[in-house]
């Protein structure tokens, strides 16, 4: 068994300081029973331990590292713009510069405002929605994350279904009442919704393929069910891609099903590991943001150079190396280990992928919301989840959590993960 005692003697430090130790709830381990470990560096697809532990990465700091862990081009890019300054809270030429290039990536956006996270991105879409429908109420979908906003805090995906508490303690009544929750994939629940209150629905907001409960695909005909009832009801649909965005796709879930929402929130891969969010869409609607319009929307490091020098580097190096094609290569490798892995224990487990995105299931059958994910063998997950990292792989520590997979992922590291994968699965059910 691998040795953990420094990352045992930081985390009880940390309790005494931080809040559970930790400064995000799913990464405690508590879904999985145990203690986390304390990273000490990582480069490519692997991570280092402070125990000197090593590790295949399938959580990629939850999606940014795309290109892998401390890639040269985006490390040299940020040292470069460091020198120059790192915030500057005056316009720079780098915020113009992705601002074009998220434009010409993602179908849906006409003019894009950036901000520090994807929380941010989200909170401010609603906000917008809101100003410029004249309405208040929204509508969310169970198991969907978009964030620890208060409004967006009801049947909450992500950390908040890992603790249990999916509605958080904070959130007063009337917040929560201005939200509208329904189960994903459900279109006559939409229709009932919309036939009592569609004159009073700001905004549908859900994510696309949801990756907050696992990694979910939506029905057949349901994404542009959503987009005709929103535009028969005038209604913005907003895409929550801060996970997705610029990982499935060059244009996110957007540009694979072909469905254009009014607003989409983004994240994660456009920072390049360094914090940032964004959100864009039609001009006629962003011009409702301040200072065009009444809308407020501020941020200090918003656009800071760090983050938008990173950002630019990373998508600049996908278009590169053509990396959207790449990264479904490596998924295919992936996948097809995963699968052999279950034939030969003989076991139908659930496993959906989209390109870099992917999740095992511990349930057998098709999953299409979040009450299926719940039905899931959450001890059988903790076993393998515990088995693969001590045999060198890590996956997400939640059920509830997609994997991602990085262009640094070799072939070696696909044969690996394969045999550790083959081998756990043997231990929970032979």
């Amino acid at each position: 068994m691998a040795k953990r005692d420094l990352s045992s003697k930081l985390f009880a430090a940390a309790r005494e300081v931080i809040p559970g130790g930790v400064n995000s709830p799913v990464r405690a381990f508590r879904s999985v029973d145990g203690d986390p470990f304390f990273v000490q560096r990582a480069r490519g697809c692997r991570i280092w331990d402070v125990d000197g532990n090593e590790m295949i990465d399938y959580v990629g700091t939850w999606g940014p590292a795309i290109l892998g862990h401390a890639p040269s081009a985006v490390i040299d890019a940020v040292s470069h713009a460091a020198k120059e300054g790192v915030s500057f809270g005056i316009p720079n030429r780098h915020e113009v510069e992705i601002a074009r290039m998220i434009r010409d990536f993602v179908p849906s956006v006409e003019k894009v405002r950036m901000v520090n996270s994807g929380t941010e991105a989200t909170m401010t879409a609603i906000r917008l929605a809101r100003g410029y429908t004249g309405r208040d109420k929204i509508i969310k979908f169970e198991g969907c994350y978009h964030g620890h906003v208060d409004s967006l805090l009801v049947a909450a995906g992500s950390g908040a279904l890992t603790l249990g508490t999916p509605d958080s303690a904070g959130v007063p009544d009337d917040f929560a009442s201005l939200t509208i929750t329904l189960p994903y994939n459900r279109p006559e629940a939409v229709e009932e919704i919309f036939e009592k209150e569609g004159e009073n629905i700001a905004a549908i907001i859900l994510e696309p393929y949801p990756a907050n409960a696992g990694l979910i695909f939506p029905n057949e005909g349901y994404l542009q069910f959503l987009r005709e009832i929103t535009e028969k009801f005038g209604t913005i649909l907003i895409f929550d891609e801060v996970m997705t965005g610029f990982r499935v796709a060059k244009g996110g879930v957007q540009e694979l099903v072909g469905i254009t929402p009014d607003l989409t929130a983004m994240g994660k891969v456009i920072g390049g590991g360094l914090p940032v969010g964004a959100f864009g869409g039609k001009a006629e609607i962003m011009d409702h943001l301040a200072p065009d319009g009444p809308v407020y929307q501020a941020g200090t490091l918003s656009g800071n150079p760090l983050a938008m020098t990173a950002g630019i580097t990373q998508l600049k190096e996908l278009d590169r190396l053509n990396g959207w094609q790449r990264l479904e290569e490596i998924g295919q490798q992936f996948e097809d280990g995963v699968r052999e892995a279950l034939n030969e224990i003989g076991r139908d487990l659930t496993f959906n992928r989209v390109g870099s995105m992917f999740c095992l299931f511990f349930a057998e059958g098709k999953i299409e919301n979040v009450e299926d994910v719940k039905n899931a063998d959450f001890d059988a997950f903790r076993k393998f989840f515990w088995s693969a990292l001590e045999k060198g792989v890590y996956f997400a520590p939640s059920q509830y959590e997609a994997g991602f997979i990085s262009l640094a992922h070799a072939t070696d590291d696909m044969a690996k993960t394969a045999e550790v994968t083959r081998k756990a699965l043997k231990e929970i059910y032979s």
